[in-house]
């Protein structure tokens, strides 16, 4: 709940508060403090920690801890607020000092610690829980039975070599909060809290969580709605606000001998180290410093890479499949032996007769993907994408329970400053702190959303259209590399082709996703979001949707048009009357698929990893660079933490938006067309590997330290991985029956091969399925604009007659030329009936899943009862032994009262 504050203004504070803007009261490079609470600390005499006063982490007293940093400039106009806003913030008993910058006298730094009082007072309002008595934990009754076999298991286990992925339980600090029941923290019963020492009670995250919560609603101006930090930074009175990290994160001697100095390095050495790559993240200490929402961040990507494992290595299974079988498969072996089968041009007029055979190599390839494990592993992938996200339930219920997120509730948020400008004059009546705020009328609303919803519809055209441009691109450079001079080039000009194209989409995504961004965030502000919560989820799903089909839109033309509506040799359909549009290779379709994935998902993740890592570090590489060249080595490392971290790159103003974007475009890439790039899952692996440390090292190293805030799961990118899971079935159904030779080849098989009749489909059963698949043209019959300039004497040593395409019609001379056959219907309703099983006994199976695996381990929501039960037996038996000890201690005063409670 907002909790008004009076404004003290200049005949209210008297003589006593100067000015906090007084260049007077600053000194280059001296603490100077504007607290009158921090003035009675210092005693005469009494010996100042040096130690706390050279890290830069305290006030000038030493014993004060910083909590938070506010940065200004003075020759920024908007002093009069500030002032203000600062004798509000003292008024809130928060203690002040001010420095300014040792490289630039503009830079003013205002640091403020929370004293005890203060932090217990909020930490009350803010329902803060705190550790208050260890667990007790109860082991099951066993059999004998399974005792015996428990200690045979723990024999076998000595002779293996301990866990390596595990860290070493020495190097990492005690989280008492982890062992212990905690309540919300509570004044009046503050003798039941675990409480050793006052100043490290609350963590510092904790701390700089309750600053935050104080300055977000201390007002800096007379109104009702002049309030709060967020505004004052948003208008320029404070270029910065942020907490500190906890001391540098290298140190000169070893974790190992001496200990971690501090978190920050404890964080280095056991999480962002590349020497660490291969260990479990700890998880409870990423929560302590930099609080619940990143830890689940991380917690989510850990458990989507563990996940992966068994994806990559099943999809690493079926590619090796593919190879041990390449020499046995009878398709590609008929097809390196046709060298009598001539092929029709795959273009107008430059594009030669081929071979058959001269495709050889990449019939192999495409055996490597489009092989008999294929089906199993799209089943595989769909289920795989389910069990990820229910299983993530319950990891996520695990984790909210031992962070104490499970009766988590958001408070109600702050209105939008944006919002309240826009619609201060409408009010309504709040109904649940039933107080009077701005109000957007439905019509008002409606008609920004149609707006907003029309833009998304433009921008989805735009990549629509540069898709178009990209198939006639493709189209043009086929007829262009068939007559270059290189014969490399020449006589593979449709995968130079491809190659080409797919390097040029990449180039032409990136700039979008620029231009998607300025977009989605000129709709969203539109639109006017009522809550910082409803403005981020609007925009997290225009820019996923933008991205999204930016990203898929070549992907989906190659999986499912590339090569299907073509004509025939003689009637070819064409772009405008015009361009003819481009053909698969004579091998399928399946290997510009495959290119098209390897090639954007490698780029992508390459791109990504650098724009994450590459671009703070020279950032701050230069900043470092300027430092150093003009005041030297030696001063640069004598800077205070706050110095130091105000040069760190701030965090992305969308928070971990970036981050989960591309995890999830990531998560669309493996699952989507995951039939047609088996090995997707493990370049997805590979690349999550090194993500989990580059995120790491880039929030501790590199960024300064975000404020923790709290979250109890993902948020909406949660409904957007359920959304993805389901189309990923719909498109490996199409993939497998329409992209593949899966269906053309089992109908043949069954139907029209030598086993037909038999129900085998066997490799024997293969034999003549290429001369099956392909038709045969009479060459004078091209149009004079598709006529090739060779005539095929090459091959014969007189003109071609005849030659072959992919397609089931009849010869030119039967009663209906070029007419389909019966075997084209077959292999239609075949792959219809094929989509139509796939989709459903996937579902079906996906469903089954939801439903048999609980939301809610069974041994946690055991423990969350007991919890609850003992929780209310030690509260009850702490409080009965404090009314024991006063009744005592009246008892030795001589003091009794009657109807007292035993």
């Amino acid at each position: 709940v907002a909790k008004d504050v009076n404004i003290f203004f200049d005949e209210l504070e008297g003589v006593n508060s100067p000015s906090k803007d007084d260049d007077s009261l600053l000194h280059h490079g001296n603490l100077t403090s504007t607290s009158d609470d921090a003035s009675r600390l210092e005693v005469v005499g009494e010996e100042v920690p040096d130690k706390n006063k050279a890290n830069g982490l305290y006030f000038r007293d030493g014993k004060c801890r910083i909590d938070y940093i506010l940065v200004y400039r003075k020759s920024n106009p908007q002093t009069e607020k500030r002032e203000v806003f600062e004798r509000n913030i003292r008024a809130e008993g928060l203690q002040m000092e001010k420095e300014s910058s040792l490289t630039n006298s503009d830079i003013i730094f205002v640091k403020l610690h929370a004293p005890w009082e203060v932090l217990g007072k909020y930490a009350e309002l803010m329902n803060v829980r705190m550790p208050f008595r260890r667990k007790i934990y109860y082991l099951h009754r066993r059999y004998k039975f399974m005792n015996r076999i428990e200690k045979q298991i723990s024999r076998f286990r000595g002779w293996l070599p301990r866990k390596p992925m595990k860290l070493d339980k020495e190097t990492l600090p005690d989280l008492e909060e982890n062992d212990c029941y905690t309540a919300p923290f509570s004044q009046q019963r503050i003798h039941h809290f675990i409480i050793h020492n006052k100043d490290t009670f609350f963590n510092n995250a904790t701390r700089s969580r309750i600053v935050h919560h104080i300055l977000q609603r201390v007002k800096y101006e007379e109104g009702k709605n002049k309030i709060g930090l967020n505004r004052l930074l948003s208008n320029g009175s404070y270029e910065a606000a942020f907490p500190l990290h906890e001391g540098s994160y290298r140190s000169k001697n070893s974790i190992r001998t001496h200990g971690a100095e501090n978190h920050r390095h404890l964080l280095y050495e056991c999480w962002a180290s590349w020497g660490v790559w291969y260990k479990y993240q700890p998880l409870d200490l990423v929560r302590r410093y930099f609080g619940e929402k990143i830890g689940l961040y991380f917690a989510w990507l850990g458990w989507y890479t563990g996940m992966l494992f068994p994806a990559a290595f099943i999809g690493l299974f079926v590619f090796l499949y593919g190879v041990t079988t390449l020499n046995h498969c009878q398709v590609s072996k008929e097809v390196c032996q046709a060298t009598d089968i001539i092929m029709c041009p795959i273009c107008d007029k430059y594009c030669p007769f081929m071979r058959l055979s001269d495709s050889c190599v990449y019939a192999k390839v495409t055996h490597l993907f489009d092989n008999g494990a294929t089906v199993f592993f799209a089943v595989f992938m769909a289920v795989w994408a389910t069990v990820f996200l229910e299983f993530w339930k319950r990891r996520r219920a695990v984790i909210a329970y031992d962070w104490d997120l499970i009766d988590w509730e958001e408070e109600e948020e702050e209105i939008r400053p944006q919002f309240e400008a826009k619609y201060s004059k409408k009010e309504r009546m709040n109904p649940i702190s039933g107080k009077p705020e701005p109000y957007q009328a439905f019509a008002d609303k409606c008609s920004r959303l149609i707006v907003s919803a029309s833009g998304i519809f433009f921008m989805i055209c735009v990549v629509i259209a540069a898709v178009f441009g990209i198939v006639i691109y493709r189209v043009v450079t086929v007829s262009t590399f068939a007559a270059f001079k290189w014969a490399l080039i020449r006589n593979n000009s449709q995968v130079a082709t491809t190659g080409n194209a797919v390097c040029i989409n990449f180039c032409i995504i990136m700039l979008l996703n620029v231009l998607y961004e300025k977009v989605a965030l000129f709709l969203t502000n539109l639109e006017q979001p009522r809550t910082e919560s409803e403005w981020e989820n609007s925009f997290t799903l225009k820019m996923f949707l933008f991205q999204f089909v930016n990203l898929n839109s070549s992907t989906f033309y190659i999986a499912f048009f590339l090569g299907r509506f073509t004509g025939h040799p003689g009637a070819y359909l064409r772009l405008i009357n015009r361009w003819r549009l481009e053909e698969c290779h004579p091998s399928g379709c399946l290997i510009d698929l495959c290119m098209q994935m390897g090639i954007i998902m490698v780029l992508k993740q390459t791109w990504n990893n650098f724009m994450e890592l590459g671009y703070p570090l020279i950032q701050n590489w230069w900043t470092r660079r300027k430092l150093r060249q003009e005041y030297g080595t030696q001063r640069k490392t004598s800077f205070p933490q706050w110095e130091k971290d105000y040069n760190l790159q701030p965090m992305n103003a969308y928070g971990l938006f970036d981050e989960y974007l591309e995890m999830i475009l990531q998560f669309g890439f493996t699952t989507i067309f995951v039939a047609a790039f088996p090995l997707a899952p493990l370049l997805a692996l590979l690349n999550n590997i090194i993500e989990i440390r580059l995120d790491a090292y880039k929030f501790v190293t590199q960024w300064r330290r975000p404020l923790a805030s709290r979250a109890k799961d993902i948020g909406i990118w949660y409904g957007i991985l359920e959304g993805i899971g389901i189309l990923s079935v719909i498109t490996n159904a199409f993939v497998i029956a329409v992209t593949s030779d899966f269906i053309p080849r089992l109908v043949y098989a069954y139907k029209y091969g030598p086993c037909a009749g038999q129900g085998e489909a066997g490799q024997k059963c293969m034999v003549g399925y290429v001369n099956a698949s392909l038709s045969v043209f009479l060459v004078s019959d091209f149009e004079n604009r598709s006529e090739p300039t060779s005539n095929g004497s090459e091959f014969s040593g007189s003109p071609l007659k005849y030659c072959r395409y992919r397609d089931y019609r009849d010869p030119p001379h039967s009663p209906v030329p070029y007419g389909y056959t019966l075997q084209f219907w077959h292999v239609l309703a075949a792959r219809l009936a094929f989509i139509i099983v796939f989709e459903h006994l996937v579902f079906c199976i996906k469903h089954l899943i939801s439903y048999l695996i609980p939301d809610l381990p069974k041994d946690l929501r055991d423990r969350m009862r007991r919890e609850k039960y003992l929780i209310q037996e030690m509260m009850y038996e702490a409080e009965l032994e404090r009314l024991q000890k006063e009744r005592k201690e009246r008892k030795k005063n001589g003091k009794s009262y009657h109807n007292e409670w035993p």
